[in-house]
């Protein structure tokens, strides 16, 4: 008996054994494989730590190349974009700005270190731009740029690639119906619609008496205040203000691309004759409009110069004998808003069309064969009495490519202007040709003014209906403590009892500076101050210059940059894996 239980007992145990073994089997099998998910998912978990780091690499590296790209686009503009591409292609996260970056290769899409991928790419047409100023119209190139981002430290040494498509586009000023860069005050009694987009680079100020209603989107850089300007001494006038678009405030500005800040005092350099050596290829040469005259006319203390202009290499000049058709000096009246005797430079522009149509000496070395653009300047000495003017006269018909008149001078259109008698009156502006106006100051005698009456009171100085037909670009005089702007419904000035009498305006009024010269202040309306009444307004935005043939010459842009996409591709392809 005892044999047989000593054997059963030995099986037993044998059996046991093996069944440990096999557990132990078992469970090292299982931590080999616990032991093997484990490294691959620290695998994978330091791969994809890895490539998010790269991918940030890369971000900031395009972030750098934007930055700059934005600084040169709105001080220089688009132009000097493309010549500097090259320099956007080098410019990558540097140690010398942070220690971290010296663990990094930043490569461009062909595998070089230290570049970064641009890639530049005009769009064509006119199309509309995609941003939150409104519904304007630009002309676009796109600019790529693209890097690819590896650290030093990575293992898997994998790859991370962002690109930025970016939108640079400019604007012409025009489509605006009121542009200013300084303060924007609406004071006006009676009710005022306006028709089109509102900008201001500053902060606007609305003080209406009556109802004061905007059509379109109302957009600013500061605060839009429904109230009075604290500056001006214009009391509370208790009006409504309806915005029938978006009203927005805080907004970046928009600038020219002038070379230096937009301050009213740079800006209004763009009017001036540029100093003996600066660089016409500049950013502010390129935005003078004396640098894109086709005929310039300075008149000095005992002789006129007039050439063709910069196009020309101003080698082409104007004989006396046809200068005097259409330009006179000899003319002088009185503004009493400045209480000075204005000595006129008098352009007749039905004159200027015919010379223009026939001479010789200009126009056909012209590169359109055709003035478009007239720079014209007052350098005489002149009494503290007097003041300079450039005045149009005679100006119903306006050359066959339209006409822009620029001046450092305060500048007086009398009489219709790139009107036809058909629409007269209207706001049918389908027979105008493409016009504006740069200068110091902008002031509308009627059809009914008389140099013999001007400084005679206002009684004596009743205005005819008027239509006006061009864009104007000009300086106001500040609001101060003993007087008000006078408001955009003052921006173009008067000088005669216009109570009777409507200014039909079909343009865009764009305020870039205050006034040099014409610097009397806005005092009043009626008999009591002898300057003038205000006209019934029929007043809106030309709509023809929401189409590129039918901007007026020398139209200065505004510099809108746009980002259209933020991008993961793969790396050292644009095949998007990942946008934004």
């Amino acid at each position: 008996m005892n044999l047989n239980w000593q054997g059963r007992s030995q099986a037993r145990g044998g059996h046991i054994l093996l069944v440990v073994l096999v557990m132990v089997g078992i469970s090292l099998l299982a931590a080999a494989a616990l032991y093997s998910y484990t490294s691959s998912s620290e695998l994978v978990n330091q791969r994809n730590n890895d490539y998010s780091v790269a991918v940030s690499a890369a971000e900031a590296a395009t972030e750098k190349v934007l930055a700059q790209v934005i600084s040169d686009f709105q001080n220089n503009g688009g132009t000097y974009v493309l010549m500097h591409t090259n320099s956007y292609s080098q410019m990558v996260p540097l140690a010398s700005e942070s220690a971290s970056w010296s663990g990094f290769d930043f490569m461009d899409l062909s595998g070089n270190t230290g570049s970064t991928e641009i890639q530049y790419v005009p769009l064509s047409g006119y199309p509309l731009v995609n941003s939150q100023y409104g519904p304007l119209h630009g002309f676009t190139d796109q600019l790529r740029i693209l890097s690819n981002a590896r650290a030093h430290n990575s293992l898997s040494g994998v790859i991370g690639s962002v690109y930025q498509d970016i939108n640079l586009t400019q604007v012409p000023i025009f489509q605006y119906a009121i542009f200013y860069n300084v303060t924007l005050e609406f004071t006006p009694l009676p009710p005022m619609t306006v028709i089109g987009p509102v900008h201001c680079n500053t902060n606007i100020y609305l003080n209406p008496f009556g109802t004061l209603t905007f059509m379109n989107d109302v957009t600013c850089s500061g605060t839009i205040v429904q109230g009075i300007n604290p500056a001006s001494p214009m009391p509370p006038l208790g009006g409504t203000v309806v915005f029938n678009g978006a009203h927005d405030s805080g907004l970046s500005t928009l600038r020219l691309p002038i070379g230096t800040n937009n301050s009213p005092a740079a800006v209004q350099q763009v009017i001036q004759i540029p100093p003996a050596l600066e660089d016409p290829n500049s950013a502010m040469g390129l935005q003078r409009y004396y640098n894109k005259a086709d005929l310039i006319i300075l008149v000095g203390n005992t002789n006129i110069l007039a050439e063709s202009g910069r196009s020309t290499f101003f080698a082409r000049l104007v004989p006396t004998n046809e200068l005097s058709t259409f330009v006179s000096t000899n003319v002088s009246f009185y503004n009493k808003r400045e209480a000075k005797t204005v000595r006129a430079i008098q352009i007749d522009v039905g004159g200027l069309v015919r010379w223009n149509a026939t001479n010789v000496s200009v126009s056909p070395f012209l590169p359109l064969h055709n003035v478009g653009t007239v720079f014209v300047a007052d350098v005489r000495t002149l009494a503290s009495t007097n003041e300079p003017g450039i005045r149009l006269v005679n100006g119903t018909n306006l050359p066959p490519l339209g006409l822009t008149v620029a001046t450092p001078d305060p500048l007086y259109i009398q009489g219709n202007y790139n009107a036809p008698a058909s629409a007269l009156g209207t706001t049918n502006t389908t027979g105008t040709l493409p016009a504006s106006i740069a200068a110091d100051a902008i002031t509308i005698l009627s059809v009914n003014w008389s140099d013999a009456n001007s400084s005679l009171p206002l009684a004596s100085r009743i205005a005819g209906s008027t239509t006006v037909n061009a864009a104007f670009l000009t300086g106001i005089v500040a609001s101060t403590s003993a007087s008000d702007s006078g408001g955009v419904e003052n921006f173009p000035r008067f000088l005669e009892d216009w109570s009777s009498a409507t200014l039909t305006y079909n343009g865009s009024m764009v305020c870039m500076f205050y006034s040099a010269i014409a610097t009397g202040m806005w005092q009043g309306i009626g008999p009591t101050y002898d300057i003038y009444n205000p006209p019934t307004r029929n007043w809106g935005l030309d709509q023809n210059f929401q189409y590129q043939n039918k901007l007026p010459p020398s139209t200065p842009s505004l510099m809108i940059l746009v980002r259209q996409g933020w991008h993961i591709p793969a790396a050292f392809t644009t095949n998007t894996v990942s946008c934004f």
